[in-house]
């Protein structure tokens, strides 16, 4: 299996940004515990992170469904990025969201989410461990009716 994990803004600043609220792991720590969970679960697996709308966009273009799925943390602009939702809707292949913190328990504008209608299953305020249990989704079976 194939699958790719999409970060948005700021994500890169873990263990930096705020690590009262994301906690102190570091991003860089966080994609080699990612990888190796990855390859214990015999699966493929390729992390993008951007600070940039539109480089987020032609990424999600140049790559959409030459994975078995795709987990999405885009950070603030999930809350209100059109141009990356549309571009998600060129996914046929199943999407998770996964959220580091409990984003129903935040500020009003984290609790919108406009991709929520396009993906499978949203995974939120599990810390980073949301991207393992987004993973584990996938092995479990998670297909795209």
């Amino acid at each position: 299996m194939r699958l790719i994990i999409l970060n948005g803004p700021n994500i890169n600043m873990l263990g930096i940004r705020k690590p009262d609220i994301y906690g102190k792991e570091t991003y860089s720590n966080l994609n080699k515990r990612i990888k190796i969970y990855a390859k214990q679960k015999n699966i493929n697996i390729k992390i993008y992170q951007s600070n940039h709308e539109g480089k987020m966009i032609d990424f999600i273009q140049k790559n959409y469904n030459k994975y078995d799925g795709y987990i999405v943390n885009a950070g603030a602009y999930t809350h209100y990025s059109y141009a990356i939702k549309d571009a998600l809707e060129l996914i046929k292949k199943p999407i998770i969201e996964v959220h580091i913190t409990d984003t129903k328990n935040r500020e009003d504008f984290r609790k919108i989410s406009v991709f929520s209608d396009l993906v499978k299953k949203q995974i939120i305020g599990k810390g980073t461990d949301g991207y393992l249990l987004a993973i584990d989704c996938f092995v479990g079976g998670l297909k795209n009716d």
